[in-house]
């Protein structure tokens, strides 16, 4: 059953994206907030998509700790959603993309036209410097720049491998808060597969750590508060689930 419920839930994520990518198109023509609304748009159907088909409920919470402004958002990621979740709960967000996904239908268009930040994933040092530059030009319109640190989506469990190098450029160049968001999202969404399980997504927002701090300093707290919180997410969708940590090693 679970198997079929997941199945209905695909044709439904791609057949919105189609309805609302299609429907939303006048954006384009129109400034960057229409094509960001049409975004958050899709988000809020996913997470309908999930609650009436998967058996999901997602939670936000955390919203009184994110600051008007620019920001820096390091995020854990755990599984698709988390590339949507952005676009409800921050104001004007740009996410560090892979490249390849502006050839995608719709995907490709939104991004272009809300200034999402597409990068090669390859992390040559041209690289670097075209994302510090976007950076900057996210900090000095009042952006919010979301970027995951891991690199890439990790299963809920799994020993963090967090990258310093981008992260820590970024909060240099940029000169603005940063904002851990943590996340179990990957308890009902895998980050390979089909299945969806039953459950409790939760996407919490941090207290941000102050601009200007030590490079090493910022990059310590904030893994430490990441995977604090993360794991207390991880704890209490599993209960939700009725299952436990040996289940994940599992």
């Amino acid at each position: 059953m679970n198997t079929l419920r997941s199945i209905v839930f695909v044709v439904w994520l791609y057949a919105g994206m189609a309805v609302i990518g299609i429907g939303a198109l006048p954006t384009m023509l129109l400034p960057r907030r229409f094509a960001l609304g049409a975004i958050a748009l899709y988000a809020q159907y996913i997470r309908v998509g999930l609650r009436i088909i998967c058996g999901i409920r997602v939670e936000l919470r955390g919203r009184e700790n994110i600051p008007d402004g620019p920001l820096l958002v390091a995020g854990k990621h755990q599984s698709m959603l988390d590339v949507f979740i952005p676009f409800i709960l921050f104001c004007d967000p740009a996410v560090i993309m892979k490249r390849e996904l502006l050839w995608y239908p719709a995907l490709g268009w939104y991004a272009l036209k809300t200034r999402m930040v597409a990068i090669d994933r390859a992390g040559t040092s041209k690289t670097l410097k075209m994302m510090l530059k976007q950076g900057e030009a996210c900090a000095k319109a009042g952006r919010q720049l979301l970027i995951y640190p891991e690199g890439t989506r990790t299963k809920p469990g799994d020993a963090p491998d967090y990258k310093s190098a981008g992260l820590t450029a970024l909060y240099n160049r940029m000169n603005v808060p940063v904002l851990p968001l943590a996340t179990n999202s990957g308890l009902c969404w895998k980050a390979r597969g089909l299945t969806r399980r039953p459950g409790l997504i939760v996407y919490e927002a941090l207290p941000p750590l102050e601009a200007g701090l030590d490079r090493k300093t910022m990059f310590a707290r904030l893994q430490d508060e990441l995977e604090v919180a993360s794991n207390t997410l991880i704890d209490e969708g599993l209960a939700v689930q009725g299952r436990t940590r040996d289940d994940l090693a599992g």
